[in-house]
């Protein structure tokens, strides 16, 4: 029994189902979850949109002429209600490819809301209202929600979370972005770029404070260079509606005014009506609910997976979880959830792509590194296509050159993460990165580079 049909959820089903157990999901707000209907899918759809507007507004240097004229910040406009049309078009499609592949897989489909009744029996309320249903493996993928502030309510037109911008008519003239985040950093870049007054309201001392500290100075500098207020250090302590916008109060007294407002503080676990305290599995303070690295929760025969998990909160570290979850509980070859193998990405313009330890594991002592920092800049084809923001980040252990971890700030540093992320994996070398051939010009090219310039520091 699975409840929540998210990517934790589904991949567990099509897991559990091709290992030869009758499965059921249930599932109350749609295939998928927020990353299909209104998180992942949506948001990253938006921003290839954006990506495009900037690419067109950015490269008269390129040569590229409109009407005669070097290309420039606001020339190419975009109809936002074919946009969102289409994001959410997209995102409904996906939702409909995946529980197709759930019934083809014969997974039973329930849609309804779960509660826990005992260790191996769920009550649904929905298409089978007052039913219980008895089960030898249950696993939780609820997902999570926007959390609300007090004083920041939502209202779903002028005030939003990043659940509901795609219903909006028009593109807002000024967007105010609380939360200098992931959720809000990609959408005030997205925004920023399709034409939008957008200031960024960050707590911290930087934007994205929990990326590494020469990425987020590089998506800072580009955030400004583009014409973006960034406010640093700076908490905002009511989020009000008015007769043609919003009024953003901040801690110091500094009051913003703008046309929207978009809330990116976090989230919360759906874990509250599931029955989780009767059946006795154990959550933390904050609601999420407490696994192991096989998605054990608490309770025998109860796993958990995905966000409600508060785990590394990526769409790919749920589908594992799930994965893993099943896997075990049927008795398959299972290998643990291991964090340092796991690739994030920010999508701003530029991405920021991770994988492994970090500048700032080795910052802090928690293991012995040698690291090289090599701008794009110089790479042939960044140099070809425009590109002056961005670097490869290679770590490995001083001793033996294992690769431990990467970073990359580039356009598709998503795509360009994956061959470090398969030397973190693989415990590949330097050297073996280094005399692997790439093409020329490519920006793998700085990878293999990056690679060199380390073996010549061992």
């Amino acid at each position: 029994m699975i409840i929540g049909g998210g990517p934790g959820g589904y991949e567990a089903a099509l897991v559990a189902a091709q290992l030869g157990a009758q499965v059921t999901l249930i599932d109350a707000s749609g295939i998928g979850g927020s990353a299909v209907l209104t998180d992942c899918v949506p948001s990253k759809a938006l921003i290839a949109t954006a990506e495009v507007v900037t690419m067109a507004s950015e490269s008269g240097d390129l040569g590229v002429r409109i009407n005669g004229q070097a290309p420039v910040p606001g020339v190419v406009h975009i109809d936002m209600a074919l946009v969102n049309g289409r994001v959410k078009k997209l995102a409904a499609a996906q939702s409909q490819d995946i529980e197709q592949y759930l019934r083809t897989a014969g997974v039973n489909l329930i849609h309804g809301r779960a509660r826990l009744v005992a260790r191996n029996r769920v009550s649904v309320s929905g298409s089978f209202d007052g039913d219980e249903i008895d089960t030898d493996v249950i696993l939780l993928a609820t997902g999570a929600r926007p959390r609300v502030v007090f004083g920041a309510e939502p209202d779903g037109e002028r005030i939003l979370t990043w659940e509901q911008i795609y219903d909006l008519p028009e593109l807002p003239a000024k967007l105010i972005v609380v939360g200098s985040g992931v959720t809000g950093a990609e959408l005030a870049s997205a925004y920023n770029a399709l034409g939008s007054e957008v200031v960024l309201v960050s707590s911290r001392d930087r934007v994205l404070p929990s990326e590494d500290a020469d990425a987020s100075a590089v998506i800072e500098d580009v955030f400004r260079r583009r014409g973006m207020q960034v406010l640093s250090n700076a908490r905002a302590e009511s989020v009000t509606r008015t007769d043609h916008g919003v009024r953003v109060v901040l801690q110091s007294g500094e009051v913003l005014e703008g046309s929207h407002a978009l809330m990116a503080v976090g989230s919360v676990p759906n874990t509250g009506e599931l029955g989780l305290e009767e059946v006795g599995v154990r959550c933390d303070p904050a609601g999420f609910i407490a696994t192991d690295r096989v998605s054990r929760t608490s309770v025998q025969g109860i796993y958990a997976a995905g966000d409600c998990t508060g785990v590394l909160m990526l769409a790919s570290t749920a589908a594992m979880q799930g994965r893993i979850a099943m896997r075990h509980a049927i008795g398959d070859a299972v290998v643990p959830l291991d964090l340092k193998g796991v690739c994030a990405n920010v999508f701003t313009d530029p991405e920021i792509a991770t994988v492994g330890w970090s500048q700032s594991d080795v910052d802090a002592g928690l293991i012995d590194a040698t690291s090289v920092h090599l701008p794009l800049a110089t790479n042939a084809r960044a140099k070809m296509v425009g590109l002056e923001d961005g670097f490869v980040k290679l770590f490995c252990r001083p001793g033996t050159g294992i690769v431990i971890g990467g970073v990359v700030v580039a356009p598709k540093a998503s795509e360009l993460i994956y061959p470090i992320a398969i030397a973190v994996d693989q415990q590949l070398s330097v050297d073996q990165i280094a005399n692997s051939f790439t093409v020329y010009p490519s920006m793998t090219g700085s990878i293999a580079e990056a690679a060199r310039r380390l073996h010549l520091r061992s």
